[in-house]
């Protein structure tokens, strides 16, 4: 096995992966068959009509319902709940499930799930912040030695929760029983087919997972690795899935009560025998998550963070996620003037990444869980901070961290110290991935979430026999006494999930998400300027050439940063990236779709009231609907 195996896939890895097969195919083919190519143009097939707007894959249009997802399992499950009568929330949650039994090379049962819903009768969008706490014994001394949190193992994570992040959002805004959207979840862990994607990350993932016995035994029983085409089971991530509907179940047969059954199915997680299950495994592999941890646990439904922008209102969750982050970029860069530039130019990706490079510092510099940390959210949403912050862009490319004052716009006295963020002094570690799930029905129900961890990369870690994956977002946390992102007992890392809801005139517009880590805002953004500030169509602005700075301090293990330096997709044309280059870009080209993401997006065409959705070719997206 080589280094690079035994190491885990980094990022860039992850997205190689996605689309490997096609340098396979170039290299299997024969010089001479190479070299037989016809000098001639071929004919054009009569028949074939060549669009103006074509892109590689067909925006998906209707009016009955659109769900879009990171694999062909989570939308089948979602479209199944449309076609049953649910709404976009059913198909959602139902999607999200499938998700974590399928995808796990980024997603597992015991991760989080930011979720953003709108409610199209009472016109309302809520944030269910789906990221879970750091367990009671968690605290900075416990890892000073190391000087880094782990992401990985019996201390690699947060305590679940996507179970209770679910279960909200179906009490909130679902028509249908716990029971009834767990359905396909439970059929695809009794077996569902293994494929390439998968498989090659369960290939490089062997070593790392083999640390852990119970994962080991879970996800290579008998040492066999699971191979393309053949049937992957997981019973006793099934058999933890049936328990929790059963009790739904049970429940809503007693009370004919719905919520309370979700209540019920829930609470059969966080706090039954699986949860017990869960405290014994992590104490006896030396974690220190406990029974009650989980027992105590409880999230919630919030009012997300929201700016309006081009006409339209874009909304985030909140200053605990990095979401609002994309706000701030979205404000400077209209402050900027970017819609009076051409996209794809050089001055307009210079606005775009000049902008994300002043936000995300400030996320570094001032984010964190406002149950425990004191965050200048109306000064770092504001719209005069945006416009004083947008005079900071020059001709040129910043190569320095550049952190605002929010402060002299908060309409208040600062109350905390100052931190500087900054890379720490440890070995690197990788770090994984994520899914995202939109939905849209014939009502206008948005639905947008963004799961996570529970992902094989660095060795997934599941706790005795529950074949539940847990979180590894407890990395995310600082350990600096004076970051707003400090650990604590009891609190939210900043997160990088960042699901994202976008109304018209109060009016439901689009759903839509990626994975990505520190990515994730800066693609969507990437996406967003073409749709709201030019109205491009939404599959081609999908497929629009990205770019995608790593100038600011990273959110994962030891918070790397790489000032000026500008990933490029190469279909950027020649002369603009020579141009960002004379503007001081430190530009690094990848390939024609190779920017690590995977936007997924569905949402309602204005004036006409019908349904449309994309998904990236980039990551192999799945969207379908009708």
């Amino acid at each position: 096995m080589t280094e690079r195996a035994e190491q885990g896939l980094s990022r860039r890895d992850f997205a190689a992966l996605a689309v490997g097969g096609v340098a396979l195919i170039q290299a299997g083919t024969p010089a001479s068959a190479q070299q037989a190519a016809p000098t001639a143009k071929a004919p054009l097939e009569p028949t074939r009509l060549v669009s103006a707007g074509e892109t590689l894959r067909p925006e998906i249009v209707g009016n009955f319902g659109i769900v879009a997802a990171g694999r062909h399992y989570a939308v089948a499950a979602g479209t199944r709940m449309l076609m049953a009568g649910g709404n976009a929330t059913d198909a959602g949650v139902a999607a999200v499930f499938a998700a974590a039994v399928t995808e796990i090379s980024h997603f597992g049962f015991g991760g989080e799930a930011p979720t953003i819903i709108y409610d199209a009768k009472a016109k309302k969008v809520s944030a269910v912040n789906g990221q879970g706490v750091a367990p009671a014994l968690a605290t900075p001394d416990k890892f000073a030695k190391a000087g880094v949190i782990p992401g990985n193992g019996p201390n690699g994570g947060t305590v679940p929760a996507m179970v209770d992040a679910m279960a909200l959002a179906l009490q909130l805004n679902g028509t249908m029983t716990l029971d009834q959207v767990l359905q396909p979840a439970i059929e695809l862990a009794d077996g569902f087919v293994m494929y390439n994607f998968l498989a090659e990350v369960f290939a490089s993932q062997k070593k790392a997972t083999s640390k852990w016995k119970d994962a080991y035994d879970a996800y290579y029983p008998g040492g066999q690795l699971p191979k393309v085409g053949e049937i992957f089971r997981q019973p006793n991530l099934a058999k933890t899935i049936r328990l929790i509907a059963e009790a739904d179940r049970a429940a809503y047969k007693k009370t004919k009560d719905r919520k309370k059954a979700i209540q019920a199915g829930r609470d059969a997680f966080y706090k039954g025998d699986i949860a017990r299950r869960i405290g014994a495994a992590m104490e006896r592999d030396g974690g220190l998550m406990r029974y009650e941890d989980l027992a105590v646990y409880k999230g919630r439904v919030e009012t997300p963070a929201m700016t309006s922008v081009f006409g339209y209102e874009v909304y985030k969750a909140g200053f605990w996620s990095q979401g609002p982050a994309m706000l701030m970029a979205l404000n400077i860069a209209e402050a900027s003037g970017i819609a009076e530039m051409e996209p794809g130019s050089a001055p307009y990706l210079h606005i775009l990444a000049e902008s994300i490079k002043l936000a995300f510092d400030d996320r570094n510099a001032y984010f964190g869980d406002p149950d425990f940390a004191t965050v200048p959210m109306k000064g770092l949403l504001s719209k005069d901070y945006a416009a004083q912050r947008a005079k900071q862009i020059g001709p040129k490319a910043s190569l320095e961290h550049r952190y605002g004052d929010p402060w002299a716009y908060e309409g208040r006295a600062r109350t905390t110290p100052a931190f500087t963020p900054h890379m720490l002094k440890a070995p690197p570690r990788p770090t994984a991935d994520t899914t995202a799930i939109e939905v849209v029905d014939k009502d206008g129900n948005l639905f947008s979430a963004t799961p996570s961890s529970g992902w094989m990369l660095g060795g997934a870690y599941i706790p005795g026999d529950t074949g539940v994956p847990m979180s590894n977002r407890l990395t995310v946390f600082d350990l600096d006494p004076e970051s707003p992102n400090v650990l604590a007992p009891g609190k939210r890392p900043r997160t990088t999930l960042s699901p994202s809801m976008v109304l018209k005139d109060g009016a439901p517009y689009l759903a839509i998400g990626t994975p990505g880590g520190d990515n994730q805002d800066q693609q969507i953004m990437n996406v967003l300027l073409r749709v709201l500030a030019f109205g491009q169509p939404l599959q081609a602005a999908i497929e629009a050439p990205r770019i995608n700075s790593n100038h600011f301090h990273a959110s994962f293990a030891i918070k790397k940063d790489e000032p000026g330096v500008l990933e490029v997709e190469d279909r950027v044309p020649q002369a603009v990236r020579d141009d960002l280059a004379v503007r001081g870009h430190k530009l690094d080209v990848l390939g024609p779709f190779a920017v690590s993401t995977g936007i997924v997006a569905a949402g309602v065409v204005p004036g006409s009231g019908t349904l449309r959705g994309g998904a990236d070719v980039r990551r192999e997206r799945y969207v379908f609907g009708w």
